[in-house]
């Protein structure tokens, strides 16, 4: 491990249900027209830098973006990247869901169906382990709960610290060093998509 490794957190551009707010994990959507821009807009500034690594969820919508920011060529696609399984609480939104539990949070409920926020955070921590193992930046390609997670155990947050970090589609994020300690250099950054 070297503290000059760098994490690139990429959000995958909009869906019809990420644009809905409906909770998407396993349904595998394309991208929409406005999530295809969202990428094409990203291939800019990601164009600039270089990575040693490239890692992709599985998913149809963060490959997607990872193809037309123009980096699939390298791209090593994990499992470690897949969006929390929500389980019964797949295609929903949070309006929905609190219309039948009042108060419903994804980071305080029992997913029925699905995995917990823990099991969420090991997975994520395989992934830093993977990346830390890297010499040189590192971009991630994935989801907004997932990505969320991650941040919050880089800094030594457990899982659920992912309630405070908000993270809109196709944005940038960036994790680093001062000095020994791992810290969020940029957050949900979009000034590519202005």
């Amino acid at each position: 491990m070297t503290v000059e490794t760098r994490l690139f957190l990429i959000r995958h551009g909009e869906t019809a249900w990420s644009a809905s707010g409906q909770h998407t994990s396993r349904t595998d959507l394309p991208l929409t027209e406005n999530g295809i821009l969202q990428a094409e807009l990203l291939a800019a500034r990601l164009g600039r830098l270089q990575f040693a690594a490239v890692f992709t969820s599985p998913m149809l919508r963060a490959r997607e973006t990872c193809r037309i920011a123009g980096l699939d060529r390298v791209a090593v696609v994990t499992d470690d990247l897949r969006e929390w399984d929500y389980g019964a609480y797949e295609g929903r939104t949070t309006d929905e869901i609190r219309a039948e539990e009042p108060g419903w949070t994804i980071w305080t409920a029992a997913i029925r169906g699905g995995e917990a926020v823990d099991d969420v955070g090991r997975r994520v921590d395989r992934v830093i382990e993977r990346a830390l193992a890297v010499e040189g930046d590192v971009a991630l390609f994935g989801h907004g709960h997932c990505l969320r997670i991650l941040a919050a155990r880089w800094v030594g947050l457990p899982p659920s610290g992912g309630a405070l970090l908000e993270l809109s589609t196709a944005t940038v994020s960036r994790l680093g060093w001062e000095r020994e300690n791992r810290v969020v250099e940029l957050w949900n950054g979009a000034s590519h998509l202005a």
